[in-house]
């Protein structure tokens, strides 16, 4: 009994695989045609060592789309050009927005540490309410007997909840 053995070959998506002529026909053009869409710069088929077009599946993909474009949609090639390139912009933008966002959930998880290390000293330090705070920083003598103390300003309505100030303890 004879024993076959199988064996599974992996091909990244934008290897180049195909030659012109297998490229144009899973394509369903003329060669012809992915010569010129490669001199308008709609496809940029890879290089052998010795200078054959070698396209893959992307590639075919694209050339598919190309013609999907042109036959079913009626668009020219300026109007192809023109769709590829702002497609190529908006995944430019996607990819940014994607590293903006990631941006922003690190700094707001960094802004949070930064508040909860605030609190966290806040609550082992001595704190001392903003209306006895007069109380220590002590007036000069000669400007205590001078001047008569002046009246306090109307005070702003209150806000809510008492605001404390933190003191260092020596």
């Amino acid at each position: 009994m004879r024993r076959t053995t199988r064996t599974t070959v992996t091909v990244s998506s934008d290897r180049g695989v195909f030659m012109i002529s297998v490229a144009a026909e899973l394509a369903e053009m003329h060669p012809q045609t992915l010569r010129m869409y490669e001199q308008r710069g709609l496809i940029e088929p890879k290089r052998s060592p010795k200078g054959t077009r070698l396209y893959s599946h992307e590639d075919v993909e694209r050339l598919r789309r190309i013609q999907e474009m042109t036959n079913e949609l009626g668009l020219n090639l300026a109007g192809v050009e023109h769709v590829l390139r702002l497609e190529q912009e908006l995944e430019r933008s996607r990819r940014r927005v994607e590293a903006l966002e990631r941006r922003t959930t690190d700094l707001q998880a960094e802004f949070a540490e930064q508040i909860e290390q605030v609190k966290r000293e806040l609550r082992g330090g001595e704190l001392v309410p903003l209306k006895h705070t007069r109380d220590l920083v002590p007036r000069p003598p000669a400007a205590a007997a001078a001047e008569p103390e002046p009246e306090p300003p109307a005070a702003p309505p209150a806000p809510r909840g008492p605001r404390r100030i933190p003191v260092e303890r020596d």
